[in-house]
């Protein structure tokens, strides 16, 4: 089996707390899983020895083996026979604000691609013109994009706007998220109406998000309104729920 020629987690300056009451297995592997999310074990590290990393800890392997398998079963790492243990992507965790998937990636560091599937002009469902506030049947702007992190497909976004609010070509659309395109025009996003479910990957779905149909898929319906109340998008977006969830922060109702 090959071996790192230096263990990435020797730098990680890696510790457990004896004196606490959180099980070691669980330290360790918060600590892996925050190296992992912040980009200091990259996708692609192999992680060295488990007894080798048990002996510098001061651990049992046993634990340190259970820290390890519960970030395989997160998708964080992968087993791999004849490699090793080896960092896969992290999960992105994204916050609900009002906000592009591009540019989330973007600040995560994951490397956003986007391929242009659907660049047209189509009359409007009666969901999406009720959601632009348009007549039904009336011409609007329909886009679909497959957006990708690391080359792997992350999401396919369906994206509906009124016609005549900014030109979209398909250059653009594959090189920045469709938010700056619209600030960039002079539109400026003031708030926005969100709905976050979940079902099962139909087959076109799963060929195209790279999951097996019935894998769970995360889902959301967003209309974006203007600094006038003006609706100006109407997004239904599908995502892969193994590389991707919606973080909220709750307050307390005084």
């Amino acid at each position: 089996m090959p071996k790192p020629d230096v263990d990435p987690t020797v730098s990680l300056q890696l510790g457990v707390d004896r004196t606490s009451p959180v099980p070691l297995y669980f330290q360790l592997s918060q600590q892996l899983e925050a190296a992992i999310e912040h980009g200091r074990l990259t996708p692609g590290s192999l992680l060295g020895n488990e007894i080798e990393l048990a002996g510098r800890l001061g651990l049992s392997r046993p634990t340190v083996r259970q820290a390890i398998q519960s970030l395989v079963d997160k998708g964080l790492l992968v087993r791999r026979r004849g490699v090793g243990t080896q960092v896969v992507h992290s999960q992105v965790k994204r916050p609900l604000e009002l906000s592009s998937l591009y540019d989330d990636l973007e600040a995560a560091g994951q490397r956003p691609a986007t391929r242009v599937v659907v660049n047209a002009f189509a009359p409007a469902s009666a969901e999406v013109a009720a959601a632009l506030g348009v007549p039904e049947g009336m011409e609007v702007h329909h886009i679909e994009r497959l957006r990708l992190a690391h080359d792997e497909p992350m999401a396919y976004l369906c994206n509906y706007l009124p016609t005549g609010l900014l030109d979209l070509d398909s250059e653009h659309l594959e090189s920045t998220g469709l938010y700056r395109l619209m600030r960039g025009a002079g539109i400026t996003l003031h708030s926005a109406r969100q709905t976050v479910g979940a079902r099962a990957a139909t087959p076109v779905e799963g060929e195209r998000l790279g999951e097996p149909e019935g894998a769970p898929l995360l889902t959301m319906q967003r209309t974006t309104f203007d600094d006038t109340g003006r609706a100006v998008e109407f997004g239904t977006h599908t995502y892969r729920a193994s590389r991707y969830s919606f973080e909220f922060q709750l307050l307390v109702r005084p």
